[in-house]
């Protein structure tokens, strides 16, 4: 049940609650008239019966020859304005009956006077209730004890108390109606400070990491407090996790380039052909190192910066041609022509500035790394049906028959490029910017040979 509750609606259990109360008081309402009717229709056939009773009393006569015993017609008639009930009735005068049924009840305890005692009792086929009084009457110069009783059946009372029920059951039946959709006012009215709440903190950007100030009730404070001592860890976190990025890109570019250099600067210097193979082994082995480890610092950075993202306006075309000139050295060394072509003017797309150009370095550095002597790699810019697109075709090795779904899995590379270093990564990057910044990556091989890889973003 726990369980339930735990993973239910609140909203649902709210209201269910609020229903079962309006229902619970419905059965009171009901119940409670009930028995208020019962005991209001009780105490006025009493009263009725009673007045009957002491008044067949009073009217009874002694003088020498006897009892004169005058039973009027407006005595039955008052007991008859109650309802369809039938009337029993009962004189006894000096311990015999003279007159009414003489095996009606007579009570346990004799009445002293004209005040009426009332009982009820199985008579017959059903149950009667009776007045009893009690009178002396002279006959003969001497006092008579009279004892006088009417009954009457309790139908005229049990259709009183059942019409009133049945009245109070209606408007129990009207009040739980009515709860339904009052529950649900009331519990839409409860959960609209935590929807406007949640509405606040919704709005927020990926980088806004205040402490939450929107105005609630006391019993949100400490979901409040809570949500701000979790939004304080989140930040100190973040920051740690960038400053670390940084300083792991800074402390191990730096050694292995360091590395790098003096191993260069040793096989110049060696003319044992021996040392020069293992020189050589070692540049590469740094080169790869190298690469992974900055390929996976910026894979990092990109899911770090993909989770807090804030888009600007990012301008395509100054940032390709930035990078084309930053990598014409390196195309000049593998003798590789790097082309730029497409319109000058502006291209922005919205976005996050270096997921794009990580995006875009590592596409230039796969068709450079990838081309053979002596060939072009062409970088074209266009927009394409409201997208920008960034085309970098190479003439190279091509993808083997492989697709971009392969390819771009994490430390996933083709069967043809074992001989040049690389970490599989690029294309992992490239994928999750596009998808992170609603654009696409494709991937085809030129029927020419070579390859064209093209990012799509979203034109502003």
């Amino acid at each position: 049940m726990r369980a339930v509750f735990a993973t239910g609606s609140l909203r649902a259990r709210l209201v269910v609650q609020l229903l079962v109360v309006a229902a619970v008081l419905a059965v009171l309402l009901y119940f409670t008239v009930r028995s208020t009717a019962d005991r209001a229709a009780e105490a006025t056939q009493d009263a009725i019966l009673g007045a009957a009773t002491v008044s067949i009393a009073e009217q009874l006569r002694g003088g020498d020859g006897g009892v004169e015993v005058d039973l009027a017609y407006a005595t039955f008639s008052m007991l008859g304005a109650v309802g369809q009930d039938r009337l029993f009735y009962r004189i006894d005068i000096g311990g015999e009956t003279v007159t009414g049924y003489d095996d009606l009840p007579v009570p346990d305890v004799r009445p002293a006077s004209l005040a009426a005692v009332f009982y009820t009792t199985p008579y017959l086929d059903t149950r009667v209730r009776i007045a009893a009084v009690a009178r002396s009457i002279i006959v003969d110069k001497g006092p008579v004890p009279v004892l006088v009783l009417v009954g009457q059946t309790r139908q005229g009372q049990a259709a009183i108390a059942d019409q009133l029920a049945n009245r109070a059951g209606l408007i129990g039946l009207g009040f739980f109606l009515l709860a339904v959709p009052l529950s649900l006012l009331s519990a839409g009215s409860v959960f609209n400070p935590i929807n406007r709440l949640a509405e606040a903190v919704g709005r927020r950007g990926p980088r806004d990491l205040r402490p939450v100030r929107h105005p609630a009730p006391s019993e949100l404070a400490p979901l409040i407090g809570a949500l701000n001592g979790f939004v304080a860890r989140l930040r100190g976190t973040l920051s740690q996790t960038e400053t670390f990025i940084a300083e792991a890109a800074h402390h191990i570019r730096t050694p292995l380039s360091t590395v790098r250099s003096e191993a260069e600067i040793a096989l110049r210097q060696s003319t044992d052909e021996r040392t020069r193979v293992r020189l050589r082994s070692m540049i590469r082995g740094v080169e790869a190192s190298s690469r992974s480890a900055s390929q996976l610092l910026d894979h990092a950075m990109v899911l770090y910066r993909s989770d807090q993202l804030e888009g600007v306006a990012v301008d395509l075309c100054q940032i390709t041609r930035s990078l084309a000139r930053a990598f014409g050295p390196t195309a000049e060394l593998r003798e590789v022509t790097l082309l730029v072509e497409g319109d000058a003017a502006p291209l922005c797309v919205l976005g996050d500035a270096l997921l794009i150009e990580s995006a875009l370095r590592n596409m230039v550095d796969n068709a450079i790394k990838y081309s053979a002597v002596e060939t072009e790699v062409r970088i074209v810019l266009a927009t394409d049906a409201g997208m920008v697109r960034v085309e970098v075709c190479d003439q190279g090795r091509g993808l083997s028959g492989a697709g971009l779904t392969e390819l771009s899995g994490r430390f996933t590379r083709g069967g043809n490029v074992g001989d040049v270093v690389g970490s599989g990564l690029g294309l992992t990057i490239v994928t999750e910017v596009a998808a992170a910044l609603g654009g696409r990556f494709e991937l085809v091989e030129r029927d020419t040979g070579g390859t064209c890889a093209s990012l799509f973003l979203p034109q502003l």
